[in-house]
């Protein structure tokens, strides 16, 4: 996981043109809504760090301070925007 972004990172840095990857987890959405019972669950079980989904909001905060130039040092990485899916517990 990753590489595109550093591939990208490694082209555009010569520009001064910062790459990030966001990768969203256990966001509620239409395409979740399935897997609501299922998830909810396994959040309820201590599965995520944050104990609860996540909305498109918490996206969107990540991809605005990109966007704002916030992370502007920051080059080919990886954001998870997942409530610690990531993060192994058990």
């Amino acid at each position: 996981l990753g590489i595109l972004s550093k591939v990208f990172a490694n082209r555009l840095g010569e520009y001064d043109i910062p790459v990030i990857e966001i990768s969203p987890g256990v966001i509620h959405s239409d395409m979740t809504a399935p897997h609501k019972e299922k998830t909810t669950k396994k959040i309820e079980s201590g599965r995520l760090i944050t104990k609860r989904w996540g909305e498109a909001e918490d996206v969107a905060k990540v991809v605005s301070a990109f966007a704002r130039g916030d992370l502007d040092y920051s080059t080919g990485e990886r954001i998870e925007v997942g409530g610690g899916l990531g993060i192994s517990r058990w």
